[in-house]
């Protein structure tokens, strides 16, 4: 049969109808306690039989930012902290990994007649070898078993571009790799990716479905799906070539209007962005002392401008885990949420809708996040496919590329992590030009730490290639520019001033370069000037250094746009190469490298 034949009768079987177009518990009780519990009761109010009921809970579970950890993330990317009734914190370790996702969500539906999965964004990019070593088709077929109905796109969804988010959407084997299984052509997604707010640039039209509608039994829920404004300032120009991104609320509030105007009065809107609760810990009230005080960040502002017609948020991209009421313009309370990342939480969510009105009664809206144990059955189907796309990775994957005496981190404001990989690019730059002064890495593309303990039978301190493409998994080049000492001073304030202000996003620095970070002020003045030094040197304003970085920072990426500004660019090969290379040459069984000691930064506080 052919595989368009298959995908079309697997979706046929789907519980419900697709149509195109979710840290703590928290409740708001005065309308829940006046809706009638039950069928029965509902009936006697309105004089009806026995099988009527005014009101029916929906349940919508949700998750974000899979990333394409199919298998259990480890180390800290696998860890949770939750609130005790004592008010003191227990750290859960242990938690995600798509076996054991699939039993939670699985028994979460058990006895629902209602239940809607959605997503907000970033399902796929910045993922494991096992998936990211196939374009993400491995994650497409796990969220396709995991029944998932609809996701937002997400920033990382353009890390190949558009062209390639639409094959994930649609299916067919990759342009250049081909098909993965001899005989298997990919299918594509079963469910809609959303894409309301990116527009082509030449057609001025929404580059996939801006909504859409699931249906059972005459109730309506309409999901409209965003990613954050920003998305060209954290993906590489070559992704977003094309494209254009409008404000999340203006998008949102035009297709409400859309949905209401087809009789869709039940809105959830799904969006790739964020906010920072005040603890880390997955259950914490952020709704204390009022409701949403607890959290910061872009989702409150965003929240409290979308109108009154959308009735929850899932929300995304910072990674934090929040269940929160946070009033929208009208002052009526709304639930947003959001599961933390790598499928360690879902959010369970019930949503009370009113037949009469086709709406959600909000105040009847409860929501809590549930940790992802790993204490339950793994789910066959995912085992089977893990296993499946393991083979298919185990010649690449389990090649020793290099090894280290003790663990390398890739957290703090300066990493070894961070500082290891600027120190391949320094040594891959000197290569192509023995000129090259200088090495500057984004922290956002040290995705994972090296760790000593061996994660299969390679044995302690061998750095795997799976553990290296763990680390950049992003087919970053290494490029060369051209910048003057003025130029590369304006470099170090583009990370702590401007749209950074609020949120530094500091560099990672190459061996011999060197300077203050002062946090007790603010902007521009947290850099020291005097101190910034290259090998002993204070930075000459007029003289002109050649400094090596990613294709993405290359660009203007993560906001320092002065590194956009570089001349006598030379576009080099790929990152993880050049990391695999620098740990090939510099370490041994005998002579494994040790973790940078992270002391280029000195950090005033």
């Amino acid at each position: 049969m052919p595989a368009e034949s298959q995908a079309h009768q697997r979706r046929r079987r789907r519980t419900h109808l697709l149509l195109a177009g979710a840290a703590g518990l928290a409740t708001a009780g005065a309308l829940a306690a006046a809706l009638p519990a039950t069928a029965e009761e509902s009936s006697a109010k309105h004089g009806g039989g026995s099988t009527y009921s005014r009101y029916q809970d929906v349940q919508l579970l949700s998750f974000n930012d899979l990333h394409g950890n199919l298998e259990p993330p480890t180390g800290s990317s696998g860890r949770l902290t939750e609130v005790q009734p004592d008010g003191s914190t227990k750290t859960i370790e242990g938690t995600g990994g798509v076996e054991y996702l699939a039993t939670h969500l699985r028994q979460a539906r058990e006895g629902k007649k209602y239940s809607i999965t959605a997503a907000g964004g970033d399902m796929v990019g910045a993922s494991p070898l096992i998936s990211g070593l196939f374009h993400d088709e491995p994650t497409i077929e796990a969220l396709n078993k995991l029944d998932l109905d609809v996701t937002s796109v997400g920033n990382h969804e353009f890390d190949e571009g558009a062209r390639e988010l639409g094959r994930l959407q649609k299916g067919g084997c990759h342009p250049t790799a081909g098909c993965y299984v001899e005989g298997e052509e990919f299918e594509g997604a079963d469910f809609p990716y959303l894409a309301a707010n990116v527009l082509d640039e030449k057609t001025n039209k929404p580059i996939l479905k801006p909504y859409w509608v699931w249906k059972k039994n005459g109730i309506k829920v309409g999901f409209i799906g965003v990613t954050l404004e920003d998305t060209p300032g954290v993906v590489s120009a070559e992704g977003v070539k094309g494209l254009k991104f409008k404000d999340e609320v203006e998008t949102i509030n035009k297709y409400a209007r859309v949905l209401q105007a087809q009789g869709v009065k039940s809105i959830v809107a799904l969006i790739h962005e964020g906010g920072m609760p005040a603890s880390g810990s997955y259950n914490y009230n952020c709704d204390s002392p009022g409701a949403g005080d607890g959290v910061s960040g872009p989702i409150v502002d965003i929240a409290k401008n979308i109108t009154p017609q959308v009735d929850a948020l899932v929300t995304g991209h910072t990674h934090a885990a929040y269940v929160c009421t946070i009033p929208d313009p009208s002052g009526k309370p709304r639930m947003v949420t959001s599961a933390a990342s790598f499928g360690r939480l879902y959010t369970d969510t019930t949503l009370t809708y009113d037949r009469f009105t086709g709406d959600i009664a909000r105040t009847a809206v409860k929501s809590a996040n549930h940790v992802v144990t790993r204490d339950v059955a793994k789910a066959p189907d995912m085992t089977e496919l893990i296993s499946k796309w393991n083979t298919l990775a185990a010649p690449i994957g389990n090649r020793a590329i290099g090894y280290i005496s003790a663990d390398i981190p890739s957290t703090g404001t300066e990493s070894p992590m961070g500082d290891l990989i600027a120190d391949a690019q320094l040594a891959y730059g000197k290569e192509l030009d023995p000129e090259t002064d200088l090495a500057l890495m984004n922290p956002g593309g040290v995705r994972a730490p090296l760790t000593y303990a061996a994660k299969g039978s390679e044995g302690d301190g061998v750095v795997t290639y799976a553990e290296g493409f763990t680390v950049q998994p992003f087919s970053n080049t290494v490029n060369l520019q051209d910048f003057t000492g003025a130029q590369l001073i304006q470099v170090l304030k583009d990370q702590v001033s401007g749209v950074n202000a609020s949120a530094p996003k500091i560099l990672q620095l190459s061996s011999g370069l060197t300077y203050t970070l002062d946090l007790t002020k603010t902007g521009a003045d947290r850099i020291v000037v005097d101190s910034v030094k290259l090998n002993g040197a204070a930075i000459d304003p007029a003289a002109t250094y050649r400094v090596a970085t990613n294709s993405f920072l290359a660009g203007g990426g993560d906001g320092i746009t002065t590194l956009g500004q570089g001349t006598n660019d030379l576009v080099g090969g790929d990152d993880l190469a050049a990391l695999e290379k620098y740990l090939t040459a510099n370490s041994s069984a005998t002579n494994p490298i040790a973790p940078p000691a992270a002391n280029r930064i000195t950090v005033v506080q």
